[in-house]
């Protein structure tokens, strides 16, 4: 599950996977990253660059197809990932298997300029399982 937070607003969806995109704010041309929910921390799979731009190469090993290109990131397993949610850019879309949405709508009512965190939902599962690991005083 991934639990989204921009100030007082949260929600919560039922998901363990899903794709953010975003057009990059100079170069108008499109990003997207595939994320995975995993032992409580979100795992970037792959991402893709629509095209090139200053400062937007692709990196080392990236794959250009049908004008593409697709790599996988070496990035450890993230808590929270922050996005910034601002009125001088485009904003981010979250993808699952059936539907995109703009990251802002599922989060009705954020105020500009704020900061979006997402990560994975802590279950009551994981919370037990975190007491329980703790030392004892």
């Amino acid at each position: 599950m991934l639990c989204l937070a921009a100030g007082a607003v949260a929600a919560a969806l039922a998901i363990d996977s899903f794709t953010l995109t975003w057009i990059h704010s100079i170069e108008k041309i499109r990003w997207e990253e595939d994320w995975r929910i995993e032992a409580g921390a979100l795992v970037l799979t792959e991402a893709r660059i629509r095209g090139t731009g200053a400062g937007m190469e692709p990196p080392a090993g990236a794959v250009l197809k049908n004008g593409i290109w697709h790599y996988r990131p070496q990035l450890p397993p993230q808590s929270v990932l922050r996005l910034s949610h601002s009125p001088h850019a485009g904003g981010y879309t979250l993808c699952t298997a059936t539907l995109c949405q703009p990251l802002a709508d599922l989060l009705p009512g954020i105020a500009p300029q704020v900061v979006i965190e997402a990560r994975a939902c802590e279950t009551p599962d994981s919370a037990a399982t975190r007491r329980a690991s703790l030392p004892m005083e």
